[in-house]
């Protein structure tokens, strides 16, 4: 893990996901997240404690203390150190916020078909080398 607040471990092949880190990234001017691409080759998930059908249901982040947190948990986190956590005020909601977690699983679930849907496309690749959304990715 990096010396990051908050490493988000996110699907890379997933359009709409890494459009949502590259903005994350953007708003993150202070630093504090790190980014790790699940599908990278090579990725393991064991120190984690998590495998990975479980990163592949729902977006995962680690604190920099060691604390592994899990969909909307992960949303809040990483909006609120990246200076954006007006954008995830419904998930503080205690009603609002069971359903924003089921959507958000229902979402994950279909989020190829989502990306496609919504408009994402997938990063070019040539010779199977993909180009990177934003430097501040790392495998």
């Amino acid at each position: 893990m990096s010396g990051a607040e908050l490493t988000l471990y996110f699907d890379g092949k997933c359009p709409f996901c890494r459009a949502g880190m590259d903005k994350l990234a953007r708003w993150d001017r202070a630093g504090r997240l790190a980014f790790v691409d699940i599908a990278a080759p090579g990725f393991d998930p064991a120190h984690l404690g998590v495998d990975m059908a479980a990163l592949n249901r729902e977006l995962h982040s680690q604190a920099r203390d060691g604390r592994v947190l899990v969909g909307v948990d992960s949303l809040l986190r990483s909006y609120t150190l990246a200076g954006q956590a007006w954008r995830v005020l419904p998930l503080r909601v205690p009603g609002l916020r069971a359903v924003c977690s089921w959507s958000y699983r229902l979402f994950a679930r279909h989020r190829y078909l989502m990306s496609r849907v919504l408009g994402y496309r997938a990063p070019g690749c040539v010779d199977g080398v993909c180009e990177r959304p934003n430097p501040f990715f790392k495998q």
